[in-house]
C-alpha cells in the first residue's frame, strides 16, 4: 500500500536532528487556528490524540519511526490529498520542536492519482 504522508529529504535530516535532542517524535496537522494550518512535531505523547483524531501513516527515515496524525474533521477537506512534510527557513508555532532552529515544518500537497484514490478507498 502507499504512503499518505511523506518527508523531504531535508525534512528527515531534521527530524534525525530533533530526535537526538528530544527523544521519539509524533506529527499532528493542527486545525487552522493559531499557525494556520502547520504540521506540528512533538515529543512522542506530548500531544494526546483520541477517537477524533485518524492517523495519516508513520514517516521513516534515519529516526524512530513517527506516527503522523490528523483531527478527522480536517481529515474530510484533505483525504483526496497527498502529504508532504518539507522544512523552510523561518518561524513556525512556539509549540512545535523545530521552532528554536529558525526554521519550520510545512505541508505540500497534490491531488491523489486515481490509482491512490482507489487504492484508498476514495473512490
Amino acid at each position: 500500500m502507499g504512503a499518505r504522508v511523506d518527508l523531504t529529504d531535508e525534512a528527515a535530516t531534521l527530524l534525525a536532528k530533533l530526535e537526538q535532542q528530544h527523544g521519539p517524535l509524533m506529527f499532528h496537522q493542527s486545525g487552522g487556528c493559531c499557525d494556520g494550518s502547520s504540521p506540528m512535531c512533538y515529543p512522542a505523547g506530548d500531544f494526546i490524540t483520541s477517537e477524533a483524531d485518524i492517523k495519516l501513516g508513520t514517516l521513516t527515515g534515519e529516526f524512530t519511526p513517527i506516527e503522523f496524525w490528523m483531527s478527522i474533521s480536517q481529515y474530510e477537506y484533505w483525504k483526496h490529498t497527498h502529504l508532504t512534510v518539507d522544512v523552510v527557513p523561518g518561524r513556525g508555532s512556539g509549540f512545535s520542536v523545530e521552532a528554536p532552529e529558525g526554521v519550520r515544518f510545512l505541508i505540500r500537497s497534490r491531488l491523489m492519482t486515481e490509482d491512490e484514490l482507489r487504492e484508498f478507498d476514495l473512490l
